[in-house]
């Protein structure tokens, strides 16, 4: 489940009297200053720590017994998706409910462990402020990608291709650029010549698929990420102002560090 979409779920978990959620932030983002040596380990190891001490110290065994197998499975997750992280991870765990929710993201958060009797969302609800729902659009001759986020989480990843006998533009899932290449050199020379000649007419067609995506997807922004030509000409044809815009050709780069690029 996105993570955005889980806010109202987590507002409803609720122990009672007793404490029973461990939400987890961790910053383990390798481009701030204090995480060059990897430091995320140890506040990860002392937050953790500090948690079972204060339980220890009020003696009720059921919460240590319970907290202690939530610690292991949250150390665990983390240490074993090493490779995964990103900026980020946040973690919701309890044994009420079966409470398990882990997201590895592209932005940064203020390291903090809690254990309460409800899952603490302050965070969550300030990246959801801040990184709201939003359409990269990454237009490229022939071919427009689309990438739908919130949050530095990729929740779908769409392509559009461009057919010069008909006029339109036709959504094909899972098939990006690079498995195009062997179409040949000509194929692409005549594509460039057409769209050179009639860009803004056919990318006023796909503007159309973007903005019916935006009413869609609940879009709060719309960034657009191509060749600066490329880029100014799909604006142009947008009844929408788009947030940002970066002139790079990245329709070939994986989808996150794409989401890099945007959002740092």
């Amino acid at each position: 489940m996105a993570l955005m979409n889980e806010l109202n779920d987590l507002k409803n978990v609720n122990c009672a009297d007793n404490e029973c959620v461990l939400s987890v932030y961790l910053n383990t983002d390798p481009a701030n200053q204090d995480q060059q040596k990897g430091e995320w380990k140890i506040r990860l190891k002392n937050g953790l720590k500090r948690i079972q001490e204060y339980l220890e110290a009020s003696g009720n065994e059921d919460q240590i017994k319970s907290y202690k197998r939530l610690k292991k499975k949250v150390d665990d997750e983390i240490q074993s998706n090493r490779t995964r992280l990103q900026k980020s991870v946040v973690i919701f765990a309890s044994g009420h409910d079966d409470l398990w929710r882990v997201h590895y993201l592209q932005v940064p958060v203020e390291t903090s462990f809690h254990w309460e009797s409800y899952p603490v969302t302050d965070q969550l609800e300030k990246l959801q402020r801040d990184y709201p729902r939003s359409g990269v659009i990454m237009p490229n001759l022939d071919e427009v990608r689309i990438l739908d986020t919130s949050l530095g989480e990729l929740h779908d990843e769409r392509t559009y291709l461009f057919d010069p006998g008909n006029e339109e533009w036709t959504f094909k899932e899972g098939l990006a650029s690079s498995d195009r290449i062997a179409s040949g050199a000509s194929h692409v020379d005549k594509i460039q010549q057409r769209f050179e000649e009639n860009r803004h007419r056919f990318y006023k067609k796909m503007a159309t698929n973007v903005e019916k995506l935006k009413k869609e997807r609940d879009w709060q922004e719309v960034h657009l990420v191509g060749e600066k030509d490329m880029i100014r000409t799909f604006e142009n044809s947008l009844n929408i102002k788009p947030a940002g815009m970066i002139g790079k050709n990245l329709n070939n780069t994986d989808p996150t560090k794409v989401l890099e690029e945007v959002f740092n």
